[in-house]
C-alpha cells in the first residue's frame, strides 16, 4: 500500500494553515522539551489529506525518526476495529446484538452482581437479566478492570490475576472463564464502565466464526482495506519500524521520560487482545478511518452497510460518560458531552465537552497517546500517533482546539 502522504493544500479544503501551523509549533515544542519522543498527525478533508506532519523520534535512544511507515501500539484503539468485525458477523446473523453471551459462551450462564460489602465481607446476588451483546459493545457489561482499584470487585479481578488484560499466560478463551467467574460490578445494561469487554468481544468472534481472531481480522478487514501494517504482532523490517514506548520518568522531577518494554508485540502473543493488542501504521489505520468516514466502504469495498456505521456512531447511552461516574479514560479531562456507541465515544452535546468538538463526531483513543475521530458534520478525519505512558500526560485537548480553529471555530 502507498505510503500515507498529503494531498492538497489545507486552504483548499476549507482549513486553515495558519491553526495547522500552530498545532505542529505545539506539539513539537513538548518533543523539545523532552515530554514527548516525537508525533505524526494527519488530518483529513472529505477524503484528502490536508495536513500531515512528523516531528521528533520513534526510537530517541537510537536517534531514528518519526515515519510516516512507523509502526505504532494501538492499544485501545483496537476496539473498534473489533466491534467493526463483530457488526459484520452481526450483519451476516451470526451474531445478534441482543444475543446473550451465553448462547455463544455458557460460562457467562449465571452471572452474579455485586451486592454489597468488600473483601471477605463481600455479598453479591444472581443478576436479573441476561447480559447481552450489546452490553458489551457499549461497555454497559458491568466487567471492570483490576487496575482501576475504585470498586470492591476491581480487588477480585486483581485476585484474579486481571490487572488490565487477563492473567499471565492466558489466552482469550481462558481468559473470558476467569471474567465470567468474577461478579459484576452491576446490572448489566445499567451503568457505563470501561472494562474488559471487548476482550469478550474477541473470543466472541472466535466462537462464532470458527476461527483465530487473528486469521478472522487480517482475511475479512485487513486485506480488504489494505491496511498491510496491521497485526497483533510485528516480524521482519516492520519490527524495525516499530517505534519504543516511552512512560513518565519518576525520578526526572522535570516531567522526562524514560523507554520501557510494554507488552511483548515481537512474536505472535497468547492472548489476542481486542481491548488494546494491535499494532499498526498511521497510513492503515487512515484507511480505517476513511471507511468509517464513508460509512462502511473504501475503494470500491464494502464491509458494512452505512446505516450499521450509523448505529455504531450512535449514542446508545441514557445518559452522558460523565453521569455514570466514569473515570476519565486514557488521562483525558472528564466525559461531559459524550455518549458511547458500539465500539466508540460520540459528542451528544458539544456546548459540554472540555474540548470544541463538532456534535456526532466519534472515534476513541489508546493508553500509548495515540488518538482519532471522525467528525461527520464537517466531513474529517484526524489522528494522532506516539507513544508515551500514562496517556495523561498528552491532553488532546489542544490538537482538538487546533483542528477547530483550523476549521473557522
Amino acid at each position: 500500500m502507498d505510503q500515507l502522504q498529503q494531498e492538497v493544500d489545507p486552504s483548499e479544503v476549507g482549513l486553515d494553515p495558519a491553526a495547522l501551523d500552530r498545532l505542529d509549533r505545539f506539539f513539537a515544542r513538548r518533543v523539545n522539551d523532552g515530554l514527548l519522543p516525537g508525533y505524526l498527525v494527519s488530518v483529513s478533508r472529505h477524503g484528502r489529506v490536508a495536513h500531515l506532519t512528523s516531528y521528533g523520534l520513534r526510537d530517541r535512544e537510537a536517534g531514528l525518526p518519526v515515519t510516516t511507515d512507523t509502526v505504532w501500539r494501538l492499544y485501545s484503539m483496537t476496539k473498534p476495529v473489533a466491534s467493526v468485525a463483530a457488526l459484520m458477523l452481526h450483519e451476516e446473523g451470526l451474531l445478534g446484538l441482543d444475543d446473550p453471551v451465553s448462547r455463544h459462551l455458557p460460562a457467562f450462564a449465571d452471572l452474579r452482581v455485586y451486592e454489597s460489602g468488600a473483601g471477605d465481607d463481600l455479598r453479591t446476588r444472581p443478576a436479573d437479566g441476561p447480559l447481552l451483546v450489546r452490553h458489551l459493545l457499549t461497555h454497559t457489561a458491568g466487567l471492570t478492570i483490576g487496575a482501576y482499584r475504585t470498586h470492591p470487585v476491581d480487588a477480585l479481578y486483581r485476585a484474579a490475576g486481571v490487572d488490565i488484560q487477563a492473567p499471565d499466560g492466558a489466552d482469550l478463551a481462558e481468559a473470558c472463564e476467569v471474567y465470567a467467574r468474577l461478579p459484576l460490578q452491576f446490572e448489566p445494561g445499567t451503568q457505563w464502565n470501561y472494562s474488559v469487554a471487548t476482550n469478550v468481544v474477541g473470543r466472541l468472534i472466535e466462537v462464532v466464526t470458527g476461527r483465530p481472531l487473528d486469521a478472522f481480522l487480517a482475511e475479512r478487514i485487513f486485506a480488504p482495506l489494505g491496511m498491510t501494517d496491521t497485526g497483533f504482532w510485528v516480524s521482519g523490517e516492520r519490527a524495525d519500524r516499530l517505534a519504543v514506548l516511552y512512560e513518565e520518568d519518576a525520578q526526572d522531577k522535570d516531567g522526562g521520560i524514560v523507554p520501557v518494554p510494554g507488552p511483548p508485540v515481537h512474536e505472535r502473543p497468547r492472548l489476542l487482545s481486542c481491548g488494546g493488542g494491535l499494532v499498526g501504521t498511521a497510513g492503515d489505520y487512515h484507511r480505517f478511518m476513511e471507511f468509517l468516514r464513508r460509512r462502511g466502504e473504501l475503494d470500491g469495498v464494502r464491509l458494512l452497510s452505512p446505516d450499521t456505521v450509523d448505529t455504531m456512531a450512535t449514542n446508545h447511552l441514557p445518559a452522558d460518560l460523565h453521569a455514570f461516574g466514569s473515570k476519565p479514560i486514557h488521562g483525558q479531562p472528564g466525559n461531559a458531552g459524550l455518549g458511547f456507541g458500539l465500539g466508540v465515544s460520540v459528542v451528544v452535546d458539544a456546548d459540554r465537552t472540555p474540548s470544541p468538538e463538532s456534535e456526532g463526531s466519534y472515534g476513541w483513543s489508546g493508553a500509548g497517546g495515540t488518538t482519532f475521530w471522525v467528525d461527520p458534520r464537517n466531513d474529517l478525519t484526524v489522528q494522532f500517533m506516539t507513544q508515551v505512558r500514562p496517556a495523561g500526560m498528552l491532553s488532546f485537548h489542544e490538537l482538538k482546539t487546533f483542528v477547530h480553529e483550523a476549521l473557522g471555530g
